[in-house]
């Protein structure tokens, strides 16, 4: 295996089936340009004679679009920038944490990821989008789901307050689960 001897960036990307490590190489002698996606090179252009530019690609199950923008910033350096869905990572971050609620726990042993994603009421586990079933109860909705034999449910109840909106809580085998912040 050859040695990342050129690799100029490294970033997480939280998305509803797992946590993605993006690494960029960047050859500026040269002007090789390597993406890798959780370990796995997507992207391998040699000999680029253009330094600055973008490299687009897709990430997850959901292929969602991934931009790596190359500047110069002064002489030889370059800053390099990852874009997810036409936004900066930082903003797109800050959206999703709107419209997605996340729960990491311990099952036996085993460790969970929880996602919902608000917008469609999918439920994601470790990669997996759940089966779920949803229904009406006096204070708002359940959408009941299992992850191996535990009975999980994510209760969705009015704040009563307009600017908070709805409150999801995840229930597992009747204990409630804090919310993660990523």
């Amino acid at each position: 295996l050859e040695k990342m001897t050129d690799l100029v960036a490294v970033w997480e990307v939280a998305l509803s089936d797992g946590v993605h490590k993006i690494e960029f190489e960047h050859g500026t002698t040269s002007g090789k340009r390597v993406v890798y996606v959780d370990g796995k090179e997507e992207i391998r252009k040699e000999w680029m004679f253009k330094l600055v530019g973008k490299e687009t690609f897709t990430v997850g199950a959901a292929k969602t679009k991934a931009t790596i923008n190359i500047d110069a910033v002064s002489g030889f350096a370059y800053e390099y920038t990852l874009e997810i869905n036409g936004k900066s990572l930082k903003k797109y971050m800050e959206n999703r944490s709107k419209t997605t609620n996340t729960w990491v726990l311990s099952l036996g042993g085993t460790d969970y990821r929880v996602v919902l994603e608000k917008d469609t009421m999918d439920v994601w586990c470790n990669g997996q989008k759940m089966e779920t079933a949803g229904e009406f109860v006096d204070d708002g909705t359940e959408t009941h789901f299992s992850v191996g034999d535990h009975s999980c449910c994510i209760k969705a109840v009015s704040s009563g307050k307009r600017r908070e909106g709805i409150i999801h809580t995840l229930i597992v085998d009747d204990r409630e689960i804090p919310e993660a912040v990523e």
